[in-house]
């Protein structure tokens, strides 16, 4: 495991506030789950305009990478209501996620107040939680709904966040597996924890010297910063 160690691990240890993301992040991409949801999308994508699935999944792909998230792009775009693409989108097997004490045991070694800031939605923030036996230890969860929409690198539910729960970004840690959503959080004061993937979407931005700390396995990481 690599650190980059700009301030010390014991700075850490005695956060305030620490955001977690969820999907890629409290568990690793599971195939199928991702592919459930990719299918979904699309699905609804060829059911809400009409059109066949090959074109639906070029659409999808496309309003991700101009938007942030195909959702957004689809309520530019389109004027899609939101709640039955969250619903729709989200409503697949979650069984391929397992339960990890290990992440559970090493979420009990910090005292500062824990919240899941997802792109996804609440109901399947919780659902994923439970499944992952970690759910007590989170004190809320700020969803693509809180943030109106709009989502992460957007500097928009960054501010929102910090209001909604009145955080202090100089003691506050965010760990995201998206390597340019952490850079309006170090822009904001907040120490910054990059969970390593191999994915292209995830690298980008890695190396724009926002990034505090690289971790490559989540529940390693905060057993070592817990001593």
């Amino acid at each position: 495991m690599e650190i980059n160690r700009l301030i010390p691990k014991s700075a850490l240890a005695h956060a305030e506030t620490w955001l977690f993301d969820l999907d890629n992040t409290l568990y690793p991409a599971v195939d199928n789950l991702f592919i459930q949801v990719s299918e979904r999308i699309r699905d609804f994508i060829a059911e809400h305009l009409k059109m066949d699935k090959d074109h639906a999944y070029r659409l999808q792909k496309e309003y991700f990478h101009q938007y942030g998230t195909s959702l957004r792009g689809l309520m530019i775009r389109h004027d899609v209501d939101p709640k039955p693409y969250l619903d729709y989108v989200h409503d697949i097997d979650i069984s391929g996620v397992a339960p990890n004490p290990r992440l559970d045991a090493a979420l009990d070694g910090f005292d500062g107040r824990k919240l899941i800031f997802t792109n996804a939605s609440s109901d399947h923030a919780s659902r994923i939680l439970d499944r992952l036996g970690v759910a007590r230890h989170f004190d809320g969860i700020f969803d693509i709904c809180d943030a109106q929409y709009v989502p992460k690198p957007e500097p928009e539910p960054y501010d929102a966040l910090i209001e909604r729960y009145d955080l202090r970004p100089e003691t506050t840690v965010m760990v995201d597996d998206i390597a340019r959503n952490l850079a309006p959080a170090a822009e904001r004061g907040m120490t910054t924890v990059w969970l390593r993937n191999e994915t292209e979407w995830g690298n980008t931005g890695a190396g724009n010297g926002h990034i505090h700390y690289i971790a490559e396995d989540l529940p390693d990481w905060l057993e070592k910063v817990s001593g």
